[in-house]
């Protein structure tokens, strides 16, 4: 299976993509702020990491079976960086050349390339043996089962993070609403990347492409926001109910990946791939400097919330 782009491809698992639209947490600002605190500091050990996500999981494990639901603790495997991986998160120009000319920001790839991927077989199955689990319950057995699940969520997050929980979207939502702060703060704030940024949009505009917001964050996701915009353009067009799940709140965004064969995929995939490619012709010295620090800002925020 394909070590996908770190940028979208996890979009290819949910139907739900959530952002930080407002609304903020107080626990998310609380682990936000102390996030700043800790910025020049190394994230906790990965094995320790580790150790508080299988925590996590055996929690809400256990508090479903009180609740008379079956929930497989689940922590995804992770696979040590390869050499390709390692230098896209340093922002090497050639690296991430590479990999964007066959998969663009990674929005599309799932579809264009399922097995590849998403593994082998065509439907896409979520290696999360819970995502098998709630698919088979009716519909009311499945609005019992978030219910309970909320109820869990936020009682492991107390004992295991420490952390005031509302329900599953909640978690998201905060793990969401503090990476946006942190990287913000950190970030938005750097002279040399607002600089940096700047250029890009100026380069792009250049090119024909939209570009409505030049903070250094919003830089580094805009061709991706593009391609999910688009994603969810594509759904709305097609008939059919919405797919059952937690209702949203206003900190999160549902973006429907729509169901499409590598055949349908294809035109879309090719208007990404060069998207993606101008887009990093554009940034090539922005994304040097962006990338190293989000990325670690990502993993530290990540091992703070068990995610």
């Amino acid at each position: 299976m394909l070590k996908t782009s770190r940028l979208a491809l996890a979009v290819s698992f949910s139907a739900v993509v959530l952002c930080g639209c407002g609304g903020a947490a107080e626990s998310a600002g609380t682990v936000t702020a102390a996030s700043q605190s800790q910025s020049q500091s190394q994230s906790a050990s990965p094995a320790a990491a580790k150790d508080k996500r299988h925590q996590f999981e055996a929690a809400k494990a256990d508090c479903m079976k009180q609740k008379g639901f079956k929930y497989v603790p689940y922590v995804k495997p992770t696979e040590p960086a390869d050499e390709e991986e390692r230098k896209r998160d340093s922002g090497d120009y050639q690296a991430m050349k590479k990999h964007r000319a066959k998969y663009g920001f990674g929005v599309f790839a799932s579809q264009a390339y399922p097995k590849e991927v998403m593994g082998p077989g065509t439907t896409m199955p979520h290696p999360d043996p819970n995502i098998k689990i709630a698919g088979s319950l009716s519909r009311a057995q499945l609005e019992a089962y978030h219910k309970a699940k909320d109820a869990c969520v936020a009682a492991a997050g107390k004992e295991v993070l420490g952390l005031t929980i509302k329900s599953n979207i909640d978690y998201f939502s905060q793990v969401t609403l503090a990476h946006k702060r942190v990287k913000a703060a950190e970030l938005d704030g750097d002279p040399k990347l607002v600089e940096l940024a700047g250029a890009m949009a100026t380069c792009l505009k250049g090119k024909g492409y939209k570009v409505s917001d030049t903070k250094p964050t919003a830089m580094g996701k805009r061709g991706v926001n593009e391609f999910l915009d688009l994603q969810d353009r594509l759904a709305e067009q097609q008939e059919g109910d919405k797919p059952m799940g937690p209702k949203m709140t206003k900190d999160t965004k549902q973006v429907q990946m729509v169901p499409l064969t590598p055949q349908q995929a294809k035109p879309y995939m090719d208007r990404e791939v060069k998207a993606a490619l101008d887009d990093l012709e554009c940034g090539k010295d922005f994304y040097a400097a962006f990338i190293p620090r989000e990325t670690a800002l990502q993993r530290q925020v990540n091992d703070q919330f068990a995610f």
